[in-house]
């Protein structure tokens, strides 16, 4: 089942979701996977200079990592390709003409914005703004 590669097919059909739950980005020197699969993050990233995980908040304060914001998830929910090009633009750039930052995360479904806890309303306002735009 291969996603959808245009953009506009993208930007349309896409119904922004707030995940449950808050989220932040932390980093672990360890390369102990048995750890990190016990804090159960939704998504890593082995960097050179350790291994970004994004965790519940909940978890990331039990274990005692440090982190500098609070995220809320947002779920594009269009099957996206990992081959369709401006998708990750048009929503950086959406959100950023309303202040908001886009941490984007793309999985094999679905492309995923981590965006400020207290702007995740406005954050999905200013997605369904795509619709609007179509619509007029």
């Amino acid at each position: 089942m291969s996603g959808i590669t245009d953009l506009d097919v993208l930007l349309q059909n896409m119904e922004p979701q707030i995940r449950e739950g808050e989220f932040v980005f932390c980093t672990v020197e360890s390369k102990d996977y048995e750890l990190v699969a016990r804090l159960k993050p939704i998504a890593s990233f082995l960097e050179d200079e350790g291994m970004t995980l994004v965790l519940d908040e909940q978890i990331a304060k039990q274990h005692g990592y440090s982190y500098d914001s609070i995220f809320k998830a947002i779920t594009l929910t269009v099957h996206s390709s990992l081959d369709a090009v401006g998708l990750t633009a048009a929503v950086a750039n959406k959100l950023a003409d309303k202040g908001i930052s886009a941490n984007v995360i793309a999985a094999y479904y679905h492309d995923h914005v981590f965006v400020q806890s207290d702007k995740a309303e406005l954050a999905v306002a200013a997605l369904k703004e795509f619709h609007i735009r179509k619509s007029s």
